[in-house]
């Protein structure tokens, strides 16, 4: 990518910036939390959904059972509850710096794409909160924001970068 200045660039750092916090500040919020984290209330009783028109507690969303089956299984459950904060931490950290970003962004991507679907809160509109931070995540991995004003940049000129094109298009 060309070094980019101006306006365009710190837009690219700001987006990315503010794209890191959400994630930064959700995991950090779970890891803190007076009570342990678990994903299992969210699973079983925050995945019916939510449509325009939809009667009051319908489950509307065609995955919940999915979700709620999810919640039963505690194995899986300890994973998940390790995986969802500690993988927010790492992708607001990495989208911070600028380190990995396109592999943060498209985890970050995953990440809100299974909120999305699992949630199913479509009552005002199919773009929500979480599909916006996936979409923002997803762009900042796909304009290589990285080396806009992050590590991304000093990392690509490295030799062993430079030689294995797969490690340039995961970090950059």
């Amino acid at each position: 990518m060309t070094a980019l200045t101006g306006s365009r660039a710190f837009g690219i750092l700001a987006l990315r910036l503010i794209t890191g916090w959400v994630f930064l500040f959700a995991g950090l919020q779970k890891v803190f939390a007076a009570e342990p984290f678990s994903a299992a209330g969210f699973l079983q009783f925050g995945t019916a959904g939510t449509a325009e028109g939809a009667a009051e507690g319908a489950i509307v969303n065609p995955t919940n059972a999915f979700w709620v089956d999810l919640a039963a299984n505690s194995q899986l459950m300890d994973v998940i509850n390790v995986i969802v904060p500690f993988g927010q931490i790492a992708i607001g950290a990495a989208l911070i710096v600028g380190l990995a970003t396109r592999f943060a962004a498209v985890m970050g991507f995953l990440m809100m794409a299974g909120f999305t679907i699992a949630a199913w809160d479509f009552a005002h509109g199919v773009i929500n909160h979480t599909a916006l931070i996936g979409l923002a995540s997803l762009i900042l991995g796909v304009i290589r924001a990285g080396e806009v004003y992050g590590v991304d940049a000093v990392v690509d000129e490295q030799p062993i970068v430079k030689r294995t094109p797969v490690l340039r298009y995961v970090l950059g």
